[in-house]
């Protein structure tokens, strides 16, 4: 599967984007979809991920619980990452990747296809 990243920006601290991946290639409906970011110097971090044609039930990291939101449009194949109550530790560049369901995992090393990154910047 092909995924295209799109949607990130500077925002101030307590606003809101919405990230977008479309998919494109060999699509199954037990595909996981997920979010994931990075900081210079760090390691990839999970954000969120979901079974996306199937409507699963999504799973968030704690650091974005209840200020984000997975959610995907099966007509367009396309996932997004609604982000609100931005924070400057927010900022990062934001992945979106896949994996053939249907075990979701946290480790960024066992999904398989992985877009362009875009930057999503959070000024105080």
């Amino acid at each position: 599967v092909q995924l295209q990243a799109s949607g990130g920006g500077l925002v101030q601290a307590g606003g809101s984007l919405r990230l977008s991946c479309a998919a494109s290639g060999r699509i199954f409906n037990d595909d996981l979809m997920a979010w994931f970011r990075q900081t210079p110097g760090k390691e990839r971090e999970f954000v969120a991920a979901f079974m996306a044609w199937r409507a699963g039930a999504p799973s968030y990291a704690d650091s974005v619980k209840g200020r984000f939101a997975i959610s995907a449009d099966v007509t367009s194949n396309t996932v997004y990452l609604h982000m609100s109550d931005l924070k400057p530790e927010d900022t990062a560049v934001y992945y979106c990747a896949a994996k053939i369901g249907p075990y979701l995992t946290r480790d960024g090393s066992n999904w398989s296809s992985w877009g362009r990154g875009t930057q999503v910047t959070v000024s105080s």
